[in-house]
């Protein structure tokens, strides 16, 4: 039986723990027990505390998270960027991938921005190369913008590429009310 999933806003003490998840969720050995890694792209590092520390740290962004029986098991970044919020770091532990979490905490990051910034559309950037990502985010009502941004290749906190043709897909979703 899965146990429901509870939200709450990061706070300082959180930090270890969501690099911990966010790692596992993209890169090296572990993620490779999930549908979403990107070990066959990138090697390094995916985050550190310094980055997560300032988004729960920042005016304009914050990291929700989502817990089942005490345990820390997905995240997200939202940030308002203009009159849009930004998703990021979303990330489901692997083990735990394909069970529906994703599809809830994606749904709570829409409420936040919806009802608790009072926007009315959220972008992400996904790389282009994670065909079977974007696909799911579209079937979650995103759209391909048609706008690409560079990788950057000269930022090692982004981490390793292990191809050099690695680049952005920007997306999109209208927000409606519920």
């Amino acid at each position: 039986m899965m146990h429901a999933l509870v939200y709450r806003d990061a706070t300082l003490i959180d930090v270890p723990a969501i690099v911990r998840l966010v790692e596992s969720g993209f890169r090296g050995v572990a993620s490779r027990a999930g549908w979403t890694t990107e070990a066959d792209l990138l090697d390094g590092q995916r985050t550190d505390e310094h980055e997560v520390r300032g988004l729960i740290e920042g005016s304009h962004s914050h990291m929700r998270l989502a817990h089942q029986s005490d345990n820390l098991v997905a995240c997200v970044r939202i940030e308002r960027t203009g009159d849009v919020g930004y998703l990021g770091m979303i990330t489901v532990a692997p083990l735990l991938q394909s069970k529906g979490i994703g599809r809830s905490i994606l749904a709570e990051a829409e409420r936040v921005i919806y009802d608790s910034l009072g926007l009315r559309r959220a972008r992400m950037t996904v790389i282009g190369q994670r065909t079977t990502l974007i696909d799911w985010y579209i079937r979650r009502g995103y759209r391909l913008t048609g706008e690409r941004r560079d990788f950057p290749y000269d930022d090692v906190r982004c981490g390793l590429p292990r191809r050099m043709d690695l680049y952005f897909e920007v997306l999109e979703k209208e927000l409606l009310e519920k």
